[in-house]
């Protein structure tokens, strides 16, 4: 009797999931971003105008919206573990529907795809945030790289496969159905939220702070200016230079200075606070847009992309380990909201830059839509500067051990 009662302990392996959490946002960050340098192809697929391409956009990340939405509640009922497992499932059954039929079956697994990465998104970060309790802003940072380096990889990935794009579709759907295997064989060590017992205490003072639609609003703008930004600057550069080869590597210099930025920003955050940090990176961001706006050659182009890029690389981060400093004890029950404002920015603003495109007959002139929303977080970041000075110690007080 005691060998059996003893089985449950070897298996599933243990594990707190430090590894696989870092490999599923590399790979949601490809799911996230291959849309923008897809796009071409898809819009030739489909006869799409830019009006119709912004859908997909709009689709992708209300679907994710909802996913945000549903985020914490699953993480709460069954933990990480089963919120990752559905992410997986859904981002690889999406991206294999992607790979070929109509508009309307492709409308249907960008949804389905950006429900997953909806559902995984928050649940990594806050995952994140609960086992790094000592520097949760640079942890952040770190996972956030990753996910910088997947969504640098993708229009990589895409350009070596252009005469065979469900090659790469099926190829993502493959590795995130191996990662699939992997959690089924594995268990969280700790796997429960740490803050579920202090849940029904904050829950109104969430909704009666006075930070809440303004931070909704700061991600709803940043989430939709770096999916503006990303997504469109593949179009934009096949329309200024169709000749050159490099218009598809355009996305992959906008994530490949996120990364980098990512990646250097826990260097910074030692000597600077976070506001200081968000305001320089902001003001590279709006020199990368006017660039973008003002570029007639590819050249131009890529400098304006890795500026935006280098730019905009350490704001979310930098805002979610702010949660604490602007919702206190409320700061998890305030994600949800937050994340789903978030992807409403991420479908509305790229909608909005595919429309204005469409009837004024110009993606310059839709692209200040972004550069106007850079401008806006940089005027918050510059009136709300009273930011912590203590990066590590404050970020853990949302972080109960």
């Amino acid at each position: 009797m005691s060998s059996v009662a003893s089985r449950p302990a070897t298996f599933p392996i243990t594990t707190r999931g430090t590894a696989l959490l870092h490999v599923n946002f590399l790979l949601t960050g490809i799911v996230m971003t291959f849309l923008g340098p897809m796009l071409p192809i898809l819009a030739s697929r489909w006869a799409m105008s830019d009006a119709v391409s912004g859908r997909l956009y709009l689709t992708q990340f209300i679907s994710s919206m909802f996913g945000m939405l549903s985020s914490a509640p699953v993480v709460r009922m069954r933990g990480y573990r089963f919120t990752f497992i559905i992410g997986l499932i859904l981002m690889a059954g999406g991206m294999a529907l992607l790979a070929s039929g109509t508009f309307a079956q492709g409308i249907i697994a960008v949804a389905i795809l950006g429900f997953g990465h909806g559902i995984t998104t928050p649940a990594g970060n806050l995952r994140t945030a609960d086992i790094n309790p000592h520097g949760s802003a640079s942890a952040l940072n770190v996972i956030n790289a990753v996910w910088g380096f997947g969504a640098m990889s993708s229009p990589l990935l895409l350009k070596a496969t252009v005469h065979h794009p469900s090659y790469f579709l099926y190829g993502t759907a493959a590795a995130l159905s191996t990662l699939l295997a992997i959690h089924l064989l594995v268990r969280f060590v700790p796997d429960a939220h740490s803050e579920d017992h202090q849940l029904n205490n904050v829950a109104t003072g969430t909704w009666r702070s006075g930070m809440l639609p303004v931070i909704c609003a700061l991600f709803f703008i940043y989430v939709g200016a770096e999916t503006s930004f990303g997504g469109w600057v593949a179009t934009y550069a096949h329309r200024i230079g169709p000749d050159s080869k490099l218009w598809a590597m355009a996305p992959s210099f906008f994530y490949g200075a996120m990364l980098a930025g990512r990646a250097l920003a826990p260097l910074a955050l030692t000597r600077l606070r976070e506001t200081t940090v968000a305001q320089i990176g902001l003001t590279l961001a709006l020199l990368g847009g006017l660039a973008l706006v003002s570029a007639h050659s590819i050249a131009l182009i890529i400098m304006g992309s890795f500026f935006a890029g280098v730019g905009l690389a350490s704001i979310f981060p930098i805002s979610v380990s702010l949660f604490p400093h602007w919702f206190a004890e409320s700061s998890r029950r305030a994600s949800g909201p937050v994340f789903a404002s978030g992807n409403l920015g991420g479908a509305v603003l790229p909608w909005i830059v595919g429309v204005t495109s469409t009837h004024s007959g110009s993606l310059r002139l839709a692209l200040f839509v972004p550069l106007v929303s850079v401008a806006a977080m940089l005027t918050f970041y510059v009136t709300n500067s009273s930011g912590r000075q203590k990066t590590a110690s404050a970020a853990t007080s949302d972080v109960p051990s």
